[in-house]
């Protein structure tokens, strides 16, 4: 399996957080098999889609993916957190992908999948609204919190 990046998929962005994303989930589109059934490739959604990332053409399973460089740690932020919620308390919540990279090398350093029977709404914390003066004000995200997954 190669595990790392095409850095020509990415020459066209200047902001380094688009260069991660577009790198990371390129890797995953072209190296990740549905870990739910087997099938050999899984499919990107269209960018925006409310908490997941991919899906699997055989099994419809979804897949949410989160990008962290270097250390994982205990925390992932993530986006909304009323969308997060809503998301992993429906009927068709979506299984977690990790990718830890190194981006001074362009590499997967560790690839996790957390099953969606993991990826509830107990590891989701709410964080504190934006502040009045920000772009977003009162927007609320969330983070992830990896050491409450039991």
């Amino acid at each position: 399996m190669k595990l790392t990046f095409d850095e020509k998929l990415a020459e066209n962005y200047k902001n380094v957080s688009q260069k991660v994303r577009v790198l990371t989930e390129q890797w995953v589109d072209n190296s990740v098999f549905c870990p739910n059934c087997g099938h050999l490739n899984i499919d990107k959604y269209p960018n925006n889609q409310p908490v997941a990332d991919f899906y699997c053409s055989n099994c419809r399973e979804d897949y949410e993916l989160k990008s962290k460089q270097n250390a994982i740690g205990t925390k992932i932020v993530d986006g909304a957190y009323r969308t997060m919620l809503e998301r992993l308390t429906s009927s068709n919540n979506p299984n977690f992908f990790l990718l830890n990279y190194d981006l001074a090398n362009l590499e997967v350093i560790n690839f996790l999948v957390i099953p969606k029977h993991f990826f509830v709404p107990t590891i989701i914390e709410k964080r504190k609204p934006l502040v009045p003066t920000a772009r977003r004000a009162g927007w609320i995200g969330c983070n992830i919190v990896l050491k409450s997954i039991h």
